[in-house]
C-alpha cells in the first residue's frame, strides 16, 4: 500500500478524533477523516471562490467562505 500525501497534518486530525471522544484511533480512521475533510474543503474553496468572482473580485474573503459552508 503507498503513502497516503495529504495537506492536512495527521496529529492534529488525531486529536479532533480523540477531543470527540474516541479513546484510540486508527491511522486507516486518522487517513480516512484527512480525505473527507480534504474533499468537503475542496468543495466549499470551490463555492468560495465562484462566489468571489460572481462578486467581481479576485480576492476570496472570508464571508465568501462561511456562505459557501453553508
Amino acid at each position: 500500500m503507498g503513502r497516503n500525501i495529504s495537506t492536512i497534518p495527521k496529529a492534529p486530525l488525531a486529536r479532533i478524533l480523540q477531543n470527540a471522544g474516541a479513546k484510540r484511533v486508527s491511522q486507516e480512521a486518522v487517513n480516512a477523516f484527512a480525505d473527507v475533510l480534504t474533499e468537503i474543503s475542496e468543495d466549499i474553496a470551490t463555492q468560495a471562490a465562484k462566489i468571489a468572482k460572481h462578486s467581481g473580485r479576485k480576492t476570496v474573503v472570508s464571508e465568501d467562505v462561511k456562505l459557501a459552508a453553508k
